[in-house]
């Protein structure tokens, strides 16, 4: 199920303005990441991410070349109680415009990307990035991008940090950042906690060891250290740690856990998990177990066909609401070829 949006304050709105808009954890992290004295954001929207580079900068100039939108982000700041904001109208690479911006610290766009696309492509992103470098060449040089966060580091042929965010535990921002921004060259940031992990060469020596055996603890690396390539840098901060060896299993072409004989604590993990089930899937004998163990629900972590999903849902499930003690134990059942491997949350 989709995030619901959440703002302080009701926002005025066109189109699909709110679909579009940046969530608030991911706006406020911006801000303060981008904080300065004077800042250009192109492709402004209704005004989201707005709000909050004006409480962190001394000037916001805010472009927009839809002009039912700009209207909502004037609306939506002044219901904040913003005035340091200079709103402008029109296409971001026309001479107009570009003339309206004076020398600033900072220049943040947020292109528009088509809707559909077979793969995510850099060349894709409209203004295009070289293209808004080149038109402010002169304005500043430090330059941040958001990108659609399904490009992996290596599709993006910029000389820049490639910021790869998740928001409540699902991958949900790509930002690119050059000039004095740039901090590192890939790095994964954790939302609502602001935890990140860098990347360091130093950390890559030791290689992942991949094995099909689900030891007695597991857990899910966080989306944003997936996407990042930066899983040599957890499993090196996890032996150094555990004193251990964790071990990567690839339960399939979406999901992998860590796998260890000992808890794995580290805060860029999605989830921490104690094995206390695997064997042969059955789903009758699943079902029987579950019963015994007093489960109440079943969270399915299976790549299963759609048309199949809620039948093979209801078989696990029938007779849990009348287990003994009503339970109201949860457990995680994730399908690893035919092995089903039952996980509670610790």
């Amino acid at each position: 199920m989709p995030r619901k949006k959440k703002f302080e304050k009701q926002m005025y709105t066109a189109k699909d303005g709110v679909r579009f808009a940046t969530p608030v954890e991911v706006a406020q992290y911006r801000a303060e990441r981008l904080q300065c004295n004077t800042l250009a954001e192109i492709g402004c929207g209704i005004g989201g991410q707005t709000i909050h580079f004006a409480r962190m900068c001394e000037k916001v100039y805010a472009v927009e070349i839809d002009r039912s939108k700009l209207n909502s982000a004037k609306k939506n700041c002044r219901e904040h109680g913003l005035d340091n904001v200079v709103f402008v109208l029109g296409d971001a690479l026309s001479r107009d415009v570009i003339d309206k911006i004076p020398e600033i610290d900072i220049l943040f766009s947020d292109p528009r990307r088509p809707a559909m696309e077979s793969q995510r492509k850099v060349t894709s992103l409209e203004p295009g990035l070289s293209d808004m470098m080149k038109a402010y060449s002169s304005k500043t040089t430090n330059f941040v991008f958001e990108a659609p966060p399904k490009l992996t580091p290596e599709r993006v042929q910029f000389n820049c940090e490639k910021e790869y965010i998740s928001l409540d535990g699902q991958l949900n921002r790509l930002t690119l950042y050059f000039g004095d921004m740039k901090q590192a060259e890939v790095s994964a940031l954790k939302l609502p906690e602001n935890i990140r992990l860098n990347c360091d060469s130093q950390k890559r020596e030791p290689e992942i060891q991949i094995t099909s055996d689900i030891l007695a603890y597991a857990s899910e690396p966080d989306p944003s250290v997936v996407q990042a390539g930066l899983m040599p840098e957890l499993f090196h901060d996890l032996s150094l740690s555990t004193g251990t060896e964790p071990k990567l299993v690839n339960i399939d072409k979406k999901r992998m856990l860590i796998t260890s004989n000992t808890p794995l604590n580290h805060p860029m993990m999605k989830n921490k998990y104690k094995v206390i089930y695997k064997d042969k899937l059955d789903l009758d004998h699943v079902n029987m177990y579950l019963r015994d163990m007093g489960v109440k629900q079943v969270v399915l972590r299976a790549g299963i066909a759609p048309e199949q999903y809620w039948d093979v849902r209801n078989r696990l499930e029938e007779g849990l609401s009348d287990t003994k003690n009503n339970g109201e134990k949860v457990v995680h059942l994730f399908v690893m070829d035919d092995i089903g491997i039952i996980c509670e949350k610790i």
